[in-house]
């Protein structure tokens, strides 16, 4: 059935952030059909929305779905006084002790999450040593049945079980794009794609760099790399490679328009020269560099393709934009409300490179993908196109989100999921949480 969105504010989130009253929004199948005033409700499923505010669905262009049930883990652990004992420690076991189980109740939990925070789209970046083949199709099922657009990868990386270890991770990416190929094949509307996923460069050694140059060639798709999130891997670069890892991954081939790099917190003005010049896009996520003080990135406006993501640290982009921005104001950096703003719309511009050809993203406007959020914002000050950035940092939050559309379907209404029992799910996921936390608890680091 059509939908109609009646007498509603429009907010876009791209500069110049036009702002527009009593406007009416049609969709149409998975697309905006029409946006305009009065227009025919008749056949349509009516949403109210005077007094309410109509938002491009937010995009987490960095996640990662296997934290989803670390929330309050408790484990014992042995010191964290540096980023590598902080992996080895937490985040490498973590993800040793998941099954295919505990990555399907962490892709439903992290796309629900996600959804009731206004996030339509999450760009996901897998590990699971234990359960590889196979996973990736775990976690597209679970974001599909909460009805979240997205994307995922397998982290390629030999900190395991060395060159064997690199293969499967290769395959497993290779395996899951051939399936998405032959659903679009099918004609099948997909709403997960597939990338080529990475550690880190300290964890992928050559042989790994040329097999993720073979499967990004042979797949089509763009790279998802984590690089330089502290300094060791720098150092551990110019050690054994002696070269900048930006220099490595473009000797090796990896740097496109596709390419999704990550963190970046410890790379030089050069490097971010050279990621420029192959249209890499970039992310950047405030509370997790924070959380495991790694250092900050103070190269932001230097980037031309800078997205906002979150590392795991769940999917709301309403709080990671107002860390983001308050941190770099903190660290006297030269942004404001609009370039923090424009940022995180941006990372419409990297689901278009990720669903290649198949539609617009990132406005409400006719043609668009219908991803979209209805909020429950209320503003004691005028909202304007000149101060709707500001707004959004300042006043906006996850808990003004009232109805969110995915692909043209209502995912969530009044704060409701229509077609989910929430309450089940999040009660099966604290039986399962707490049986992989007694796993991990007996894993070594």
């Amino acid at each position: 059935m059509d939908i109609l969105i009646r007498n509603v504010r429009i907010m876009q989130t791209e500069p110049p952030f036009e702002v527009s009253e009593g406007m009416d929004v049609l969709i149409k199948g998975t697309e905006i059909a029409e946006v305009g005033k009065n227009l025919p409700i008749a056949g349509c499923k009516v949403i109210e929305g005077e007094g309410k505010t109509l938002i491009p669905g937010n995009v987490c262009s960095h996640h990662h779905y296997y934290s989803g049930l670390s929330r309050g883990m408790l484990i014992s652990a042995g010191p964290q006084t540096d980023f590598i004992q902080v992996l080895k420690e937490w985040w490498w076991r973590l993800d040793r002790g998941l099954d295919e189980e505990a990555c399907y109740y962490s892709s439903l939990i992290c796309s629900m999450d996600a959804i009731l925070s206004g996030t339509t789209t999450a760009i996901d970046h897998h590990a699971s040593p234990s359960y590889i083949e196979g996973s990736l199709d775990t976690i597209a099922r679970g974001m599909e049945e909460v009805g979240i657009r997205g994307a995922t990868c397998y982290e390629v990386t030999d900190r395991n079980e060395g060159e064997k270890e690199l293969r499967r991770g290769v395959d497993e990416n290779i395996a899951f794009a051939k399936k998405v190929d032959s659903r679009l094949k099918k004609g099948e509307d997909v709403l997960v794609e597939a990338m080529i996923g990475g550690h880190a460069p300290f964890t992928i050694p050559e042989s790994g760099m040329e097999m993720m140059k073979d499967a990004v060639d042979e797949t089509g798709r763009g790279m998802h790399l984590h690089i330089a999130e502290d300094k060791y891997d720098v150092v551990h670069s110019h050690h054994i490679y002696n070269e900048d890892i930006i220099r490595r991954l473009d000797r090796h081939g990896l740097l496109s328009g596709k390419t999704l790099l990550v963190h970046g917190i410890h790379i030089s003005r050069e490097e971010v020269d050279i990621l420029n010049e192959r249209g890499c896009f970039f992310a950047h996520n405030p509370r997790s560099n924070m959380n495991n003080h790694v250092g900050y990135n103070r190269h932001l406006a230097d980037i031309k393709k800078l997205v906002l993501g979150t590392d795991g640290c769940g999917g709301n982009m309403f709080e990671e934009i107002k860390i983001g921005f308050f941190k770099h104001k903190d660290d006297g950096g030269p942004w404001w409300p609009s370039d923090f703003l424009t940022a995180l719309n941006r990372g419409n511009s990297l689901v278009e490179s990720v669903f290649s050809g198949r539609g617009k993203w990132g406005r409400v406007e006719k043609g668009c993908k219908a991803d979209l959020v209805l909020l429950d914002y209320y503003s004691p000050t005028p909202l304007v196109k000149e101060n709707a950035a500001t707004h959004f940092v300042w006043g906006m939050s996850s808990n003004a989100v009232r109805t969110v559309i995915v692909n043209g379907k209502i995912v969530l209404e009044d704060r409701v999921f229509p077609h989910l029992d929430a309450d089940k799910i999040y009660a099966e996921a604290s039986r399962v949480a707490k049986s992989v936390w007694e796993k991990v608890d007996k894993i070594k680091s």
